[in-house]
Parts: structure tokens; sequence; C-alpha cells
């Protein structure tokens, strides 16, 4: 006769409520939507270095002969100078990410956009021109420029960087200077 008082509390402790209220159903992956790609590998970057662009304003890199790897150009707009960063690497469709730029005692993560350049979807994020992280970029050592899913690319020590980011930055006044002429 003593357990008949428990009998109460043993019925509602069978009466579980399920664990989360939002359960999810397992489902058909192959049916769930499209996944990311395959991440790439790193590029080889021995010997590569940056260069004036054809396009005024920016700078690329990469090995030469070669397709480029990265640009920095200054973008100039009413709001101000901004210094964008393009990776030529695939990127699937409309995808977003964090650049992660290591190097210089500094660090910076700059939000990425996958952009339609052509038919090739590419990475492309802007960062203010004055901002004090992209010291990352203006020192004397290799940096490191990571993408999820497109590697990590060693960006060697120049200063043209420096040189892009000092005009974009102080003196918009004066005009950045012209590739150099090609023989032909």
């Amino acid at each position: 006769m003593r357990a008949l008082p428990l009998v109460p509390l043993l019925v509602l402790a069978a009466c579980k409520p399920p664990a989360a209220d939002g359960y999810v159903e397992r489902v058909d992956l192959a049916k769930a939507g499209p996944f990311p790609s395959e991440p790439l590998p790193s590029p080889d970057t021995a010997g590569a270095l940056w260069a004036q662009s054809a396009t005024a304003g920016q700078i690329i890199y990469g090995q030469p002969g070669k397709p480029p790897l990265v640009a920095l150009a200054c973008a100039r707009t009413q709001d101000g100078a901004s210094i964008r960063l393009t990776r030529y690497s695939p990127a699937d469709p409309e995808a977003q990410a964090f650049a992660a730029l290591i190097g210089n005692s500094h660090m910076l993560r700059l939000p990425v956009d996958a952009v339609r350049e052509g038919q090739l979807w590419i990475w492309r994020g802007e960062i203010p021109a004055g901002d004090t992280r992209l010291e990352a970029l203006t020192g004397a050592r290799e940096v490191e420029l990571t993408i999820p899913g497109a590697g990590t690319t060693v960006l060697n020590p120049s200063s043209e960087p420096a040189q892009l980011i000092d005009r974009c930055r102080g003196t918009a006044a004066l005009p950045l200077p012209a590739p150099p002429a090609t023989p032909q």
C-alpha cells in the first residue's frame, strides 16, 4: 500500500514529451539540394610576384606567363576609397565566405562573395582603404590568403600592395601609375 501514492508519479513519468519540439525527420540527402564543390588544392606560388595590371589602379599576383591568382584594386566612390580583393579561384554560384589574410603580425578576416566574371564565379571582397587591418598586406613578409574551398595562396613579399594601399588611402587626387608598356 505504500507504493500506491507513487503510481500517479510513475504514470506522469511515462508520458514524456519529445526531447525537442523541432524534431527533424531523416531525409534523403541526394534530394536535399546542392552541396558545396569539393575543396581545391592550394596553388603553387613559387616564383609568383605582384605586378601592375593593364587595369589602372590594380595590381595582380601570380607566376609570370600564367593567369593571375589574386588582384588588389583601389575602388573610389562617393563614399570614399576601398581596397577590392579578388581571388581568381572557382567559387560556387552566390556563395559567401570569409577570406583570412595572415601576415606581417596582422590578421584580416574579409567577407567575400562569389561574383560572376564572364562565365566563371570567383571570390571578391572590399574593405575601406583606411582600415588598419590592411597592414597585413603592407609589410615585408609573406602573407597567407585562405578562402574555404579555394585553398591557401601564399603571397610572396613585395612593396606593391603597400604602395597601392597608401595611394588609395591618402592621395585620391594623385593618379595611380599606368602599367609598364609591354614590348611588341
